[in-house]
């Protein structure tokens, strides 16, 4: 059995695609408009990178920058843009919500959850602003199809978060601990072999030419 680091790079558009999977890439996070951090792409956009290239993607859901779903308008639109993008054949997909608090927004999540029925998600690094992380992994534990966290431990970096980062790992199994600690956000080739050796076994970038060594 292969130890490899599953690798996810964002993709904007099929080119970057098509680079991220020649790169070493195994997955994909679909983005559109990076200065906001990443918000839905297009239906047509997921549309062109599915063609392009064979590898799993998932797909952002965040129609706004920050980290708050707003209001039932907002979480309407959400729902929509999901099912939209599940009738075009998107199985995969980020999201992640706070309330004012920095609680997980329960509310807007699982109703975007529900539109989402048999799909694999991830909560994106929301988790890294919320008030209380363990609470908010046990708030979420129970969702269906929740595999993975997007995090670099701080909403400052993998820097700043590496002792959260390694402290998580050890964790893994616990409640609200099961899922895949994919790590990104500052993350460097120096932090690989760290992280690695705690049992990280995700990283996230927004550059293939970034990604650790295939068999890392």
């Amino acid at each position: 059995m292969s130890n490899r680091a599953v690798l996810e790079v964002i993709a904007l558009d099929a080119k970057d695609a098509i680079a991220a999977r020649s790169g070493g890439a195994d997955r994909l996070e679909l983005v559109t408009d990076m200065a906001a951090d990443g918000l839905t792409p297009s239906r047509e956009t997921f549309a062109r990178i599915r063609a392009a290239v064979d590898i799993p993607l998932r797909v952002m859901l965040r129609l706004t920058d920050g980290f708050a779903a707003g209001d039932a308008r907002a979480v309407d639109a959400l729902v929509r843009a999901a099912r939209e993008l599940r009738a075009e054949g998107a199985e995969e997909f980020v999201l992640g919500f706070l309330d004012e608090a920095g609680n997980a927004d329960l509310v807007a999540v699982e109703r975007v959850v529900a539109e989402l029925e048999g799909c694999r998600w991830t909560f994106h690094r929301a988790i890294d602003r919320a008030a209380d992380r363990d609470a908010l992994r046990k708030q979420l534990a129970d969702l269906p199809g929740l595999d993975t966290y997007l995090t670099a431990g701080s909403a400052s970096g993998v820097d700043a978060g590496l002792p959260t980062l390694l402290a998580e790992a050890a964790r893994r199994g616990e409640p609200g601990y099961e899922p895949q600690i994919l790590v990104g956000g500052g993350l460097r080739l120096d932090h690989v072999a760290v992280l690695r050796a705690a049992g990280v076994d995700a990283f996230h970038t927004v550059s293939f030419k970034h990604l650790p060594a295939p068999g890392t």
